[in-house]
């Protein structure tokens, strides 16, 4: 199992997971075709099936373009929204891309169809899986909550973070490096935001260089109950974990760091 990320747009990320058994492919959402056809041709693999994230059209605005490139392979979603929607998945939704085996996981907060995908593979199980977040969980930070709920997200994230500590992440945007100044903002004396300073100072593509373990470490917002979270938003212990995650939501939304 190899994963590719395709920068699209300014700052979205495509990705082609790709079966090396099989030479066969599938894309995560395949906003610019013709960047992943290209992908696809020079590691020399079949395209197979796309996987949408989510329906908003910087992640599913490829799909049209998609299904009339490969009018047999299914285009997989959370709901009819998604464009040219052939496979309708739900939480614990399972198929296959030849040794690979795909699990999706319904995060719905940033849209109410955002399906993550958990892939493993099957011939080799000692590899770390790979799970594609979309616009859900970010290296550093979280989605906005365009048609959910702050305890939506947090237990989206706390979802997610049931995953092995060892799974890599694919997110769908290039947002660490704001991220990380927000973090900095709320936990200054992080240890583990040092670490992750040193992976933004080091990598312009930061997707898939970090892993669920990382992320319940770094990321404020899977860190709802920490002092330095608790400090920041002036909440004590016993208010509930949603609202802590709001008060964070709204402190990114309106961050000019």
């Amino acid at each position: 199992m190899e994963v590719v990320p395709v920068p699209v747009r300014s700052d979205n990320y495509a990705y082609l997971l790709i079966d090396q058994t099989s030479k066969s492919a599938a894309v995560v959402d395949p906003y610019d075709l013709d960047k992943v056809v290209a992908a696809a041709d020079s590691h020399q693999v079949q395209i197979t099936a796309a996987l949408t994230t989510h329906h908003h059209h910087d992640h599913s605005g490829g799909n049209a373009d998609f299904a009339a490139k490969f009018p047999d392979a299914p285009i997989y979603g959370g709901s009819d929204k998604v464009t040219a929607l052939t496979n309708l998945v739900k939480d614990k939704s399972e198929f296959s891309l030849g040794s690979i085996s795909i699990r999706c996981l319904a995060t719905p907060c940033h849209t109410q169809d955002s399906i993550c995908y958990y892939a493993t593979n099957t011939e080799d199980p000692s590899q770390p899986g790979h799970v594609f977040t979309g616009d859900t969980l970010f290296i550093g930070g979280c989605g906005r909550f365009f048609e959910g709920t702050a305890a939506e997200m947090h237990h989206a994230l706390s979802y997610l973070g049931t995953l092995p500590n060892n799974t890599i992440i694919s997110n769908g945007h290039e947002y660490t490096k704001s991220n990380l100044a927000f973090a900095r903002s709320i936990d200054p004396n992080s240890k583990g935001l040092e670490r992750l300073s040193a992976l933004v100072d080091q990598n312009s593509i930061t997707t898939g260089l970090t892993t669920i373990g990382d992320e319940k470490e770094w990321n404020v917002f899977m860190t709802l109950d920490s002092s330095a979270v608790r400090d920041a938003t002036r909440l004590s212990l016993d208010v509930p974990a949603h609202l802590i995650m709001q008060a964070l939501r709204d402190a990114k939304n309106d961050f000019k760091g």
